[in-house]
């Protein structure tokens, strides 16, 4: 049997503090409604968020779509920086931009925080991020959760993970079985690492030179490693959807994470397919020859550790690239044509080719 105690013991000596998390809740509440799309239902502060479903009557089969993801690592690089607004950014792009693979529209978001010690200052440094992710990505934040971690995290240590669901009409699906010896690969340029490697970023140019995280570099063109590596994952929603009610038809969708630009192109291939790339097609951000340099990789592992300068990649018809590219660098993409499809097993392979 417990001893009792000489006087009460409070959830806020156990390390929770519910009136710090109250303040969280209400500097957030604007950011948060500043992404509701007409469909919302209620308000910040249920027990779950509602969203209408009226208008998938109009699709012949609709099908949700979903997709959870995190930032990973990154975050140690935000924590060093004391830099929290836009991690939340990233967080949103690792999934919106994955349910959009497929041709879906992203409709809501969900986001998890949890924090050593709660502060809501910079928690609202980070929702601010989801939010303004969300708005890029034309989706509602419906809800989330903000977790106290005491004694299981560092005070000053915080990770995320969020969760998008989209819907599609089935009849535009984009699953990439269509793809042909013959069609074009499209690149999206990156806005430079993203969200994945992160470990190894760490490992090879942050530890040990965490002091010269602000400093200026001749190498990254005047600017400064941590500002470099904390640039958000671009997020491709709207210029892709646009794209797609175009009725181009669009073969098959890539989102450039983890496995690089190798393993991701390949995951939409069919198995008689390969995709030939060209890297001299596309301009890669000088971070990337940075990191090269520091942990002496081979290109065979740079293209499938790195996006390399490519955020997203798009399969189509050669007869429909250039009408392609026009619309998606109206909507303010960097466009390269970065290969073709060939003859092969399902793999991505770099050479030479007649793609200029």
């Amino acid at each position: 049997m417990a001893d009792t105690p000489d006087k009460p013991i409070s959830y806020r000596d156990s390390g929770v503090d519910i009136d710090e998390g109250a303040r969280a809740v209400e500097r957030i509440r604007e950011s948060v409604r500043s992404t509701y799309r007409p469909e919302v239902i209620g308000d910040i502060g249920g027990f779950g968020g509602m969203f209408s479903a009226a208008s998938f009557k109009d699709m012949e089969d609709p099908i949700i779509v979903s997709g959870t993801d995190g930032v990973g690592t990154k975050l140690k690089i935000a924590q060093l920086l004391g830099k929290h607004d836009t991690v939340g950014i990233d967080l949103v792009a690792m999934c919106v931009n994955d349910v959009l693979v497929t041709g879906a529209e992203p409709l809501f978001f969900l986001d998890y925080v949890a924090v050593g010690k709660l502060d809501s200052e910079k928690m609202t440094a980070i929702v601010s991020g989801i939010a303004e992710g969300c708005r890029q990505a034309g989706c509602a934040l419906i809800g989330g959760e903000m977790a106290e971690h005491p004694g299981m995290m560092e005070p000053d240590d915080y990770d995320l993970s969020g969760f998008c669901v989209g819907v599609l009409d089935r009849p535009k699906a984009v699953t990439g079985e269509s793809i042909t010896p013959g069609d074009v690969v499209l690149g999206l340029g990156s806005s430079g690492v993203h969200s994945n490697g992160f470990s190894l970023v760490r490992k090879a140019i942050v530890e040990g030179h965490e002091s010269e995280l602000d400093l200026p570099r001749v190498d990254l063109g005047g600017e400064s490693l941590g500002e470099t590596l904390l640039v958000p994952t671009r997020i491709y929603v709207k210029a892709v959807r646009k794209l797609l009610a175009q009725n181009i038809h669009v073969k098959g969708m890539a989102h450039i994470t983890g496995g690089g630009i190798t393993e991701n192109l390949a995951r939409v291939l069919p198995a008689d397919c390969s995709a030939r790339l060209v890297p001299g097609a596309w301009k890669i951000p000088r971070i990337f020859e940075v990191l090269r340099t520091a942990t002496a990789l081979g290109d065979d592992e740079m293209y499938r550790t790195f996006n390399m300068g490519i955020g997203f990649a798009i399969v189509l018809d050669p007869a429909h690239a250039p009408e392609a590219a026009a619309s998606l660098r109206a909507a303010g993409e960097s466009v390269y044509e970065i290969g073709d499809i060939v003859e092969g097993t399902g793999e991505v392979v770099y050479g030479r080719s007649d793609v200029h």
